[in-house]
């Protein structure tokens, strides 16, 4: 059993190996060039130290980051109009189908004395 060797390649084919492997590396490279906070993660803000006499820096306020900032903090059902994954699609619906009022006796049951419950806990007092 012979076992096939690696052909010896020259500098001229390990080169053009390089070329084509840079080439598609390039070819799915996506280069980020705008920043964003992360909204999964809690931001730290430090303040200076007390007997800093640094003074304070003055930011100009961005509106586009501070709303992108308030989005990523919504609940769910604010940012999509339709559930994103499984676990959204339980509770999506959280309002009560019907209203509650004091006065619907289906939903409300208020404690009623009736001569039966009045004799049992006259009798229950007694016991004791």
């Amino acid at each position: 059993m012979a076992g096939k060797e690696k052909p010896v390649l020259d500098i001229v084919h390990q080169n053009s190996i390089h070329v084509e492997t840079i080439r598609k590396e390039q070819r799915y490279q996506k280069l980020h060039t705008e920043f964003s906070i992360n909204p999964h993660r809690t931001l730290h803000v430090l303040p200076d130290k007390p007997m800093s006499r640094k003074p304070t820096e003055v930011i100009a306020e961005n509106s586009d980051f501070i709303d992108a900032f308030h989005k990523a903090h919504q609940e769910p059902t604010k940012k999509y109009a339709m559930p994103q994954t499984e676990s959204h699609e339980i509770g999506w619906l959280s309002a009560p189908l019907i209203p509650s009022t004091r006065n619907d006796r289906r939903f409300n049951f208020s404690r009623i004395s009736t001569d039966v419950t009045i004799h049992q806990e006259k009798a229950m007092r007694a016991s004791n």
